[in-house]
């Protein structure tokens, strides 16, 4: 057995050994680390690099398309520039400037002086008269007041309103309930509707207003 005294050859051999062994793992954890170091930055690096180029490519992209529109709006302009456009009288391009002319409002066609003229051919047993409707949507059909001229009047003859609605939904057959004539509410029947409130609805001639 031999026993090694402190610093004897073999003792400092031993030493130099283990220091040596300590040192190239030391190396090498620092080999691995510097590894891991750059291999995160080249990563870091690649990806600010595509951030970058796609956001030069969108860019580029967009102005692409803005340059072609505004080239477009420019030949658009330069086209229009010096053309006058006329259309009967009706609608004028001239010197850069849209002008539409407003047709004269149409008033509404006098009935009683249309009627008036139509000729009878003398035949004196002959009633002209014509009616004009005013209606209302209630429920499922229509409040409708009736105002019925004779040919040569400038007030209804007589007035008249009543409620009509389909008999089934979907049907073309039409059910008449009487409201009222000239003012008056008729007599209450036996419909569910009350009269007297749908009256309200009805819409009488006002002379005031001729």
């Amino acid at each position: 057995m031999t026993i090694h005294a402190v610093g004897t050859p073999e003792n400092v051999v031993l030493a130099q050994s283990v220091n040596g062994r300590l040192r190239a793992e030391a190396r090498m954890i620092a080999a691995r680390a510097f590894l891991l170091r750059a291999a995160g930055a080249g990563l870091f690096a690649a990806l600010l690099g595509i951030g970058i180029g796609a956001g030069a490519f969108g860019w580029a992209y967009l102005q692409q398309y803005e340059s072609a529109a505004e080239r477009i709006a420019q030949v658009m302009q330069a086209a229009l520039a010096n053309v006058t456009l006329k259309t009967k009288g009706e609608v004028t391009l001239t010197d850069n400037v849209l002008r539409l002319d407003q047709p004269a409002a149409q008033s509404k066609p006098d009935f009683a002086s249309v009627v008036a003229n139509q000729k009878d051919d003398g035949n004196a047993a002959v009633r002209t008269t014509f009616t004009v409707f005013k209606a209302v949507p209630y429920l499922d059909g229509n409040i409708v007041t009736g105002w019925q001229f004779k040919g040569d009047e400038k007030q209804p003859e007589s007035q008249y309103c009543y409620f009509s609605h389909p008999q089934k939904f979907g049907s073309d057959v039409l059910t008449q309930i009487n409201i009222a004539i000239n003012g008056q509410v008729a007599p209450q029947t036996n419909s569910e509707l009350d009269l007297k409130k749908l009256s309200k609805s009805c819409i009488w001639f006002d002379a005031k207003k001729v």
